[in-house]
């Protein structure tokens, strides 16, 4: 019977492994077919995210079953528990892609392309993606360490979300008529941000996996300030390199 358990309990993990690969991959689709305006790949993401569903769907059905095999002991049960609760922001990061990729269709047929706003999106998703990506090596070694690491990459994305956010409200304020286009790329940016958010959701729960701590991981909800402070701090430090007069 352990030794059944401990396999269902290996498959389960893959499982949620591949459900964090296959969500990466979709933020990238998405954000990409947004940039290049590419129709079909915005379709391709809309349709994997089924997938991403029946991924958690299946973690979901599979962990209660792993828990009446046998009952676990005290980490076995924080591993399964972490599983279900990170699984579920796997799949809210998902959904958050698949609406990138609906805006991507969207602006299929708009004609302004905004370069450097779209180079910045780039950026973000890529930030995003990296942190994911250590998200998960943090859940594989179950990781304190790297999970509190990616936990502050998050104000790197808060920071880069009010920074193209400014950007865009500035080009729609001085020409009036991108405001329509310039309220699909702010949306974009905003679910780039939100799945930022859910990936230190993430890192809590390998947090609590690791300790049987409920931590509260993300920066700016400690300190909603912390990202202007960050800011302004960072432009002084470029104001003090510029050459004197």
């Amino acid at each position: 019977m352990n030794e059944i358990f401990n396999d269902e309990l290996k498959k389960l993990r893959g499982r949620f492994m591949e459900m964090g690969i296959n969500t990466s991959e979709q933020i990238y689709k998405a954000t990409k077919a947004f940039i290049d305006r590419d129709v079909a790949l915005a379709k391709e993401v809309g349709e994997n995210d089924r997938l991403i569903n029946d991924g958690e769907t299946y973690l979901e059905k599979h962990a209660f079953k792993l828990m009446n095999i046998q009952k676990p002991k005290e980490n076995e049960f924080r591993s399964i528990m972490s599983i279900l609760k990170a699984s579920s922001d796997l799949e809210r990061m998902a959904d958050h892609a698949s609406h990138i990729a609906r805006d991507a269709i969207r602006i299929k047929d708009m004609d302004q392309h905004w370069p450097d706003i779209e180079n910045n999106i780039a950026e973000m998703a890529e930030t995003v993606r990296h942190m994911l990506e250590k998200a998960l090596d943090a859940y594989v070694y179950t990781d304190e360490q790297t999970a509190y690491s990616v936990a502050n990459m998050d104000l790197e994305v808060d920071k880069q979300y009010v920074q193209v956010h400014e950007k865009i409200i500035n080009q729609m304020h001085n020409r009036p008529e991108l405001i329509k286009d310039g309220s699909h790329y702010i949306t974009v940016i905003h679910l780039l941000e939100r799945i930022g958010d859910h990936i230190v959701n993430l890192v809590e729960w390998v947090i609590y996996a690791a300790t049987g701590k409920i931590t509260e991981l993300n920066p700016g909800k400690a300190d909603p300030e912390l990202v202007n402070r960050e800011l302004q701090k960072q432009a002084e430090e470029q104001e003090k390199k510029q050459p004197q007069n």
